[in-house]
């Protein structure tokens, strides 16, 4: 049942983006874009519209936020996999859109998607309420900045000079803003938007970002990078500190199982009609990719 939800979930955004992006004409850095959002698990989007379903939000309006986070996780990657950053060459199994076309035209539809995610959560088809758009826009503004992903991933840049190897709290704190804002923000969306309270969510979410993260350093170190679609390995060669490398193989998916656990619980408020999200919180465990 969650895989049926997790794939339906890829084509409502999927289509949301199709049309949002259809004014943007065939230039290369609107064909960059499209490329850019097509294809991968479309994890943020689901969340989005499982926190609205369980708040009784309208999925017609709920997929335009589900569609803003998912172009930001893609500018976020575009500019993740540069020369200048992780310097990666594949991407969900393709080649990344540096590779494809340019690094000019790579930075420019990165820095389209960003803003083209705000203008979309801006506007009436997400919300009549104006003051809703607000939370919104500046709560994905903070999770995907300064205080969330992007300094998770000045973070992560930082550590591969620094003298000594992170501690566990450090990559903790690394991972909560890189990976975990964004899931957060993900999760929070339906309560936002029904003006609820978001608690549940966002103790379910860090749980779940951080066994997210623990179930992506284990891939890199024993996933098959064929189904992965992109190259395993890297902090391994690199030498920095990961939870596999602190905790140990065992100890990083005996951590990652108690932190699903806990986000398990957080859902106790939701009872059945969170179901999905607690299969969602299993799937990032189990996951070969």
């Amino acid at each position: 049942m969650f895989k049926q939800a997790l794939d339906a979930a890829a084509d409502q955004v999927g289509i949301c983006l199709t049309e949002v992006l259809m004014p943007f004409g065939d230039l290369p850095v609107a064909q960059a874009m499209r490329y850019a959002t097509s294809g991968g698990k479309g994890l943020r989007g689901f969340l989005v519209l499982e926190s609205a379903k369980l708040h009784g939000i309208d999925q017609a309006r709920a997929v335009y936020a589900a569609a803003a986070v998912e172009a930001l996780h893609a500018y976020s990657l575009v500019h993740d996999d540069l020369p200048c950053m992780d310097d990666d060459d594949l991407r969900r199994g393709r080649p990344t859109v540096h590779v494809k076309w340019d690094e000019a035209t790579a930075v420019l539809a990165g820095d389209a998607l960003q803003t083209l995610a705000f203008e979309v959560l801006a506007s009436d088809a997400v919300s009549d309420d104006p003051a809703v758009r607000l939370a919104l826009v500046a709560s994905l503004a903070k999770a995907s900045g300064a205080q969330g992903m992007v300094l998770g991933q000045a973070l992560d840049i930082a550590a591969e000079t620094a003298d000594t190897p992170l501690t566990l709290d450090q990559i903790t704190h690394l991972q909560d803003g890189k990976t975990g804002a964004l899931i957060r923000w993900s999760t929070e969306a339906g309560a936002v938007m029904a003006r609820e309270d978001v608690t549940p969510l966002r103790n379910y979410a860090r749980a779940m970002g951080l066994a997210f993260q623990i179930a992506d350093d284990v891939l890199d170190v024993e996933g098959d990078a064929e189904l992965a679609g992109k190259r395993l390995g890297k902090d391994a060669d690199a030498g920095k500190a990961t939870f596999v490398s602190l905790l140990g193989l065992d100890g990083a998916k005996a951590r990652a199982r108690q932190l699903v656990e806990e986000a398990e619980a957080a859902l106790d408020p939701y009872g059945q009609a969170a179901d999905n999200l607690r299969q969602a919180a299993q799937f990032v465990i189990t996951r070969n990719m």
